[in-house]
């Protein structure tokens, strides 16, 4: 008997091979496929940016010399490396426009960031703390504003802002302010709509950290005499931070290179670097200089995502 199982547990293991290859295949198809997407989408459209960035301007179409071209075969791509120049990334330095454009923007994405955590982290625990009946309404009205057109939402904050706007009628209304506030044009329109339009992506990170969050731990050191307020700090906020970070990850980054909020509610004074790639690209029509722009802020926002991410790593690995 001890023959017969020996012979036969080969022939098991023969049998389930294939089973074992098309699940060893299908687990790496799930990892290849993210990998092949940011490949088309992303690292392919920054390979073609780039390219364009060490060209020269042209009066063509495409406005722009090509370099690094196939059309002479690979003879002609290699020889082509002999005629790469940074003169568009020498010209942003020299242009003193795009570093104050680079500042301004981040300037403006750091401080809307800011304003969207306080006023998003409240919503987020108050809709953690909510009966879990009321939880997916709550939810719900959180992500409702995405089923509207994200420019319709910007211009109805032209309907509000403006002098004339329903803001303020309705404070002079009630006798609060004598005359129309100027606030449509400046700065503090743009901080109004970047914190309405991005909202949601600073909410939804925070409360998936707090519905989480064991609040027994915060009922126990409010038992040992911990005030509430000292309680949130030492707990609550200590264990939403992932929630904290991704949430102003998602805000900033978009908001540094926003283009319809600055021109829409901010107007033609404005100076952010997503206005500036606009110009560049449609009105000035230098492809060449608004693709090392773009390059420029690209490197800008990812370089120090990587390293933050590098030490959250290295934090947690040492936490372990």
């Amino acid at each position: 008997m001890a023959d017969i199982a020996a012979t036969a547990a080969p022939s098991t293991e023969t049998t389930t091979l294939p089973a074992r290859l098309a699940k060893s295949f299908v687990n790496r198809l799930v990892i290849i496929i993210p990998y092949l997407w940011l490949l088309f989408f992303f690292l392919v459209p920054f390979i073609i940016v780039f390219k364009i960035s060490l060209s020269q301007t042209a009066i063509s179409m495409p406005p722009y010399t090509p370099v690094l071209d196939f059309s002479d075969g690979i003879s002609g791509f290699f020889a082509g490396f002999r005629e790469l120049n940074f003169d568009n990334y020498t010209w942003l330095t020299q242009d003193a426009l795009y570093f104050n454009a680079y500042v301004t923007s981040l300037i403006i994405a750091a401080i809307s960031t800011i304003l969207t955590l306080i006023v998003g982290y409240p919503i987020a625990y108050g809709m953690a703390r909510a009966p879990a009946t009321i939880r997916p309404t709550l939810l719900m009205l959180v992500i409702l504003p995405f089923w509207t057109s994200f420019l319709i939402r910007v211009y109805a904050w032209i309907g509000i802002l403006k002098p004339e706007g329903l803001l303020n009628q309705l404070l002079m209304s009630l006798h609060i302010i004598s005359q129309p506030l100027v606030i449509l044009n400046t700065y503090t329109a743009i901080f109004i709509g970047i914190v309405y339009s991005y909202l949601p992506f600073m909410v939804l990170p925070l409360y998936s950290s707090l519905e989480k969050m064991d609040y027994s731990l915060v009922e126990a050191a409010e038992d040992l005499g911990c005030p509430p307020i000292g309680a949130f700090w030492k707990i609550t906020f200590p264990l939403s931070l992932p929630g904290v970070v991704a949430g102003c990850l998602l805000v900033f980054i978009p908001a540094v290179g926003e283009f319809v909020i600055p021109d829409l509610l901010g107007g033609s004074q404005t100076l952010m670097i997503g206005k500036t790639l606009w110009n560049e690209f449609f009105s000035n029509r230098d492809w060449p200089v608004s693709s090392a722009v773009a390059v420029i802020l690209l490197l800008v926002l990812t370089i120090p995502i990587m390293f933050f991410q590098q030490a959250q790593a290295k934090a947690q690995e040492q936490g372990r």
